[in-house]
């Protein structure tokens, strides 16, 4: 049996994604790890170094504070504190900051600066992989060494209320919790409640010895309302009660107690300027790192500025006030103003701790240990501890001992300082044979496929190559989006040419292509007229049997080929303004923050009514009767969500007093987008036995397109809504005034569609930056987190773009190409189109692995990427069924 193009095409990128896969798992391996991190048996410590004499000190010192309370507040960016953010709304903490028995710090997170990975780099001190981004999801329990499981094993009492990622990660370590769903991003009032409502209780009590709280209302609103939105300051204000409720409770408390307490009030990640996060902007990365103890007793006059730390020193410290082990895959050091009131014998065995354990852990993974600069440091500072030792035993107080003391103490936070960096760098070992193999698939799978495809336009083969070279540099991924929309605006003008060109008389007052504008789409030479045939190759059709000229055209015709371009090239120009993304840019104003702000909810409510207005007319057209009811319904239902949930108003609101989480009229859309996806796939099942198949599949194809257009107008924000409207006008121009006039084959169709499908991602507002993921998406109309549901809601919505002109494109060739082949031969051009960028980028991020910015711009990049396959391949087989369709038929 011979396979079809269609078919060979949707084999070729299933092979390819199994390829992505096998790169991925040797590009994205767990970081470096001790051998003997699965052990939690506690091992003897370091005992302290001494020089000719036995030193008594063999045992973990005890610990600095009797209780530890962690105030996480989820999305807490430094300017919230340290800023005007601060003074403004958080009066109680900045005292603390500036007056109080504390120490601030900036704590930088690494990508990915979602909530699970910063979880686990706070509670084990190590960096975790950049995939965890993908499994902050759905956390595994947590089996690597961290302070969690090592306070446990010590017999503290540990109680979490809050964001329910910390029961995953530490099962059974609780003996009390109370968890709530860190993805339901439209409850923000009682996801807290359920927080603060423990603590009268649970302060009174002494049961426990490690306190965690987790807030996750302030990153909820981060991402429906952005940074700017006053709900941001109202947030922080109660923030700022509950850290005074629980810092008064401590004080009272001490005064029965011998040890102080600690409470820490840190953030996991920040927030971008848009209210994402994940990737490593300024915004995302720089949290605040709080801790407040009377043992930070503070002198008048003293003024302690915010000092830049790593978010993974935290662990070292909480380990050493704890009385606990260091966590043995720990790379932070300890943050030495949390001890340093301490005795100066003291002092140095906190820091001989924890060089030794970053050395052993240099050990573990570094060849070549030897030759490090810390480990080299390690040794002359262990050499002058033992000598002060020796002379603290022999005379206790002297300028001499206090001077050597000072002396080693610099050399250790020296060595600690080289150790961290110098682990930070070695975070992951690549899997070098996973990624050589699967490279070798991807390859050798683009390889059959070229062979299989030689024509494309010139513009179109210089402007894939050219993307493809582009995604070489940082800085062309970071802002791929000008790339794209410099791809689409010079095809728009190199359309304009073809139409003068073709259509203008030339000197002999012959047309130079023919006319064809009422019959069907030419998508095949005839020599690919055979629907058996297995060549992906499609000669341009440029010849016609009689000429025509624009004279033979209606009026209005004629003009609306000669502006199509135009046309498509001016709403290109009025996206761009709507989003800035990127990064360079991505702070400027634009039209989407002036839509958004509270002052002009008046013409966001105006713009939103026309554009669901224009979308039901541009897509109503070729709908069933049916169709059309629940298409004109279910746009209905779409502004009463937003007005429900306070982004719109109805004529009749003056203001948003009754706000809801408009899950009934969110529900009220998806009745009738399922309705309208069920009746088309009723048409394609119908197509099969009846004679006006051909009709029919016409009718099922354009309602299937139809629903997720109306799914498409839920999830995108009010303000994109003219996104979703121009998407509509330009396929209804370019197939009626475009492609059919000028005759164009079935791969340039395939590849212009591909274009715009890409350009209307970044139009959209996404980029390659994780934060500007809209997850919120992902909940619109969902009464609680379930899993399944909203990530696929989540990514239908980041990938709208694509996804709806891959529909486009399955139903104008559907209806309008003459060859029974067409659908084979484009989804073969659509499968190589959009793999050849994936097989590409996996040779040039293997070559830059060692990059600088390989975490923070390629490597999410490399997931998107691998998205893009994916709906690719869902493209590729959905093409290949409607081809097996039309053989059967």
């Amino acid at each position: 049996m011979r396979l079809g193009s269609g078919t060979f095409a949707a084999c070729c990128v299933v092979v390819e994604v199994l390829g992505v896969v096998l790169f991925l798992r040797g590009f994205f391996p767990a970081p470096v790890r001790s051998s003997s991190s699965s052990k939690h048996q506690a091992e003897p410590p370091a005992p302290e170094p001494s020089a000719g004499a036995s030193s008594n000190w063999t045992k973990l010192p005890p610990p600095l504070f009797s209780k530890v309370v962690i105030v996480l507040i989820d999305a807490l960016r430094d300017d919230f504190v340290f800023g005007s953010k601060g003074v403004k709304f958080m009066p109680y903490t900045t005292y603390l900051v500036e007056k109080g028995a504390s120490h601030s710090f900036v704590a930088e997170a690494k990508p990915p600066t979602v909530t699970m990975p910063r979880i686990k780099a706070l509670m084990t001190g190590s960096v975790p992989g950049f995939i965890d981004v993908v499994m902050n999801l759905n956390s595994p329990a947590l089996l690597e060494d961290n302070v969690i499981t090592q306070a446990k094993a010590a017999g503290k009492r540990i109680i979490s209320y809050g964001d329910e990622t910390w029961v995953k990660l530490f099962p059974k370590h609780f003996v009390e919790y109370d968890g709530t769903t860190s993805f339901f991003v439209s409850d923000y009032t009682e996801v807290d409640e359920n927080v603060t409502r423990h603590l009268d209780k649970v302060l009174k009590r002494g049961d426990w010895d490690v306190l965690i709280l987790h807030y996750l209302g302030l990153d909820h609103i981060g991402h429906v309302s952005g940074p700017s939105s006053p709900l941001i300051g109202r947030k922080l204000s109660e923030m700022d009660g509950v850290l005074m409720k629980i810092h008064t409770a401590l004080l009272s408390e001490e005064r029965e107690t011998l040890l102080p307490s600690l409470l820490v009030l840190c953030g996991d990640h920040g927030m971008s300027e848009t209210g994402g996060h994940g990737a490593s902007s300024t915004e995302e990365v720089s949290t605040p790192l709080l801790l407040v103890s009377s043992a930070f007793e503070r002198k008048p006059g003293d003024i302690r500025h915010p000092k830049h730390v790593q978010q993974t020193d935290l662990a070292a410290t909480l380990a050493i006030g704890l009385g606990l082990p260091i966590p043995k895959n720990s790379v932070g050091h300890l943050l030495f103003p949390a001890i340093e009131g301490k005795p100066m014998r003291e002092q140095l065995r906190f820091l001989h701790l924890n060089t030794v354990q970053l050395t052993k852990l240099l050990q573990e993974n570094v060849p070549s240990y030897e030759k490090e600069p810390g480990f080299e440091q390690f040794k002359i500072s262990e050499r002058l501890h033992g000598n002060w030792i020796r002379l603290y035993l022999e005379e206790n107080n002297s300028e001499v001992l206090f001077n050597l003391g000072t002396k080693v103490r610099r050399q250790y936070l020296d060595a600690l300082k080289t150790l961290s960096l110098s682990l930070s760098r070695q975070v992951a070992q690549y899997d070098v044979y996973s990624m050589v193999v699967g490279t070798v698939v991807v390859l050798e799978n683009a390889a059959h496929s070229n062979s299989r495809w030689s024509e494309l336009d010139l513009l179109i083969l210089l402007g894939t190559l050219g993307h493809v070279l582009s995604l070489g540099a940082s800085s062309f991924i970071e802002e791929e989006h000008q790339t794209w929309y410099f791809l689409v605006s010079t095809l728009c003008l190199a359309l304009c040419h073809d139409i003068y060109r073709n259509y203008l008389p030339g000197d002999d007052c012959e047309p130079q292509r023919c006319l064809h504008v009422e019959g069907g789409f030419d998508g095949a030479t005839p020599a690919l007229q055979d629907k058996n045939t297995s060549s992906a190759v499609l000669e341009l059709n440029r010849g016609c049997k009689s000429p025509s000229s624009l004279g033979t055209l209606r009026g209005y015709e004629k003009w609306m080929v000669l502006a199509s371009p135009w046309v498509i090239l001016t709403c290109c120009r009025l996206l761009r303004s709507l989003n800035q993304t990127g990064v360079q840019w991505a702070h400027r104003p634009d039209l989407g923050h002036w839509l958004t702000s509270s002052d002009h909810k008046a013409a966001l409510s105006v713009l939103a009514a026309l554009s669901l207005a224009v979308i039901f007319a541009l897509i109503q057209r070729r709908c069933s009767p049916a169709s059309k009811v629940a298409m004109a319904l279910g746009l209905l239902g779409v502004y009463c969500y937003r007005a429900a949930i306070g982004n719109v108003l109805f004529p009749w609101q003056q203001d948003n007093k009754d706000i809801s989480k408009g899950i009934l009229e969110a529900r009220f859309v998806y009745v009738f987008v399922l309705g309208i996806l069920f009746t088309g796939t009723k048409d394609l099942l119908k197509s099969q036995v009846v004679a006006a198949g051909f009709t029919v599949k016409t009718v099922g194809l354009w309602e299937l397109y139809s629903g997720f257009v109306l799914l498409a107008a839920l999830l995108l924000r009010p303000h994109n809504l003219p996104v979703l409207v121009l998407s509509l006008l330009i396929q209804t121009l370019m197939a009626k005034f475009v492609w059919k006039p000028l005759r164009h084959d079935v791969a340039e169709v395939t590849v212009m569609h591909y274009w715009f499908g890409q350009a209307f991602f970044y139009f959209q507002g996404n980029s390659n930056n994780i934060a500007t993921v809209d997850i919120s998406a992902g909940f619109v109309g969902l009464d609680t987190y379930v899993e399944i549901p909203a990530i696929f809601l989540t990514a239908f919505a980041t990938y709208a773009g694509p996804v709806l002109w891959a529909s486009h494109l399955v139903s104008f060739l559907s209806s309008e190409a003459s060859s029974s082949s067409a659908l084979s031969h484009a989804g073969f051009c659509y499968a190589l189109i959009g793999s050849f960028p994936v097989s590409a980028y996996i040779i040039l991020v293997t070559s830059l692995r060692y990059h600088l910015f390989i975490w923070s711009v390629f490597s999410p990049k490399l997931l998107y990427e691998g998205m893009h396959l994916l709906i690719t391949a869902a493209v590729c087989v959905f093409f290949t069924a409607m081809d097996q369709t039309n053989t059967k038929s």
